[in-house]
């Protein structure tokens, strides 16, 4: 507490003195936490690098066979150019999943995320049943949904078409229901109170909000579908995985380089066509 000097009058008398109280707030508590925080993911990571308990990480083995990473580094820094046009057909082919992919996952995925999501999906038995679905949907790796539709459905574009609408479903649900339940319930609330049934609620107040999310989460999951594509065919699933398969089986890294380049090409534009799109959806 401070106490202030009594000020003299208009007249040479003095005022009564004024009291003045300086209040300082206490300190904010749990300003350990995040010290706390840091020092069990230093201790984790400590932990998984240890010989004993954790992965037995060492720089050894990477001073040891450097030599191998540096010898297929060089053959990628030359690419086989002669090699474009057999990459042709399987680039195409690649696309082709990926958009096929994007627009069926989309279609499913718009109202899905609207029975995910806890504004536009009251009933709480229906939601939970959707989002336990989704969860084990999105569980399991795409490369594995692949590597069993090829076994059912046989060696092509087809399983890796159903493994990446698996998998974008997974995704965009999750994205956009997110959204949906950080939107303002305002519009919705007064549609219900309306008397509009679910169905004219969503349509009327929920899509106009939901459309931008949408857009860009869908947009994303195709610049993902184009990589992802690639990968399935590892597993015998179309498109340019299976020509990697076989140019990696003989060893043939300029001819992989060139793969490696054309991707990099594809995902670059297929960003920047989206980026573009996106600015003018917000």
């Amino acid at each position: 507490m401070t106490t202030a000097a009594p000020s003299p009058g208009p007249a040479g008398t003095s005022a009564p003195a004024t009291a003045l109280t300086l209040i300082i707030p206490p300190r904010p508590r749990g300003r350990w936490k995040p010290w706390v925080a840091v020092a069990v993911v230093l201790v984790i990571t400590l932990i998984t690098f240890s010989p004993q308990w954790g992965i037995a990480f060492s720089f050894e083995a990477i001073a040891r066979n450097w030599q191998n990473g540096a010898g297929k580094i060089a053959l990628l820094l030359v690419p086989d150019w002669s090699f474009f046009p057999r990459t042709i057909p399987p680039l195409i082919e690649t696309l082709q999943m990926a958009v096929i992919a994007t627009a069926m996952g989309a279609i499913i995925s718009l109202p899905l995320s609207l029975w995910a999501a806890r504004l536009t999906n009251p009933h709480p038995v229906l939601r939970g049943v959707v989002r336990t679905v989704l969860n084990i949907v999105r569980a399991v790796p795409e490369l594995l949904y692949a590597a069993i539709l090829v076994a059912m459905v046989g060696v092509g574009a087809l399983p890796g078409i159903i493994a990446l609408v698996l998998f974008n479903v997974g995704i965009i649900v999750k994205l956009v229901s997110e959204a949906i339940e950080s939107n303002d319930a305002g519009p919705l609330e007064a549609a219900r109170a309306a008397g509009g049934t679910g169905a004219q609620v969503n349509r009327a107040a929920a899509l106009p909000d939901v459309w931008p999310a949408f857009a860009n989460q869908s947009l994303y999951v195709l610049e993902l579908n184009v990589r992802a594509s690639t990968v399935l065919g590892l597993v015998g699933a179309g498109g340019l995985g299976l020509l990697i398969d076989a140019v990696r089986t003989f060893y043939r890294y300029d001819q992989l380089s060139l793969i490696i380049l054309e991707i990099l090409v594809v995902v670059v534009v297929i960003d920047v066509i989206s980026s573009t799109i996106r600015k003018r959806l917000v």
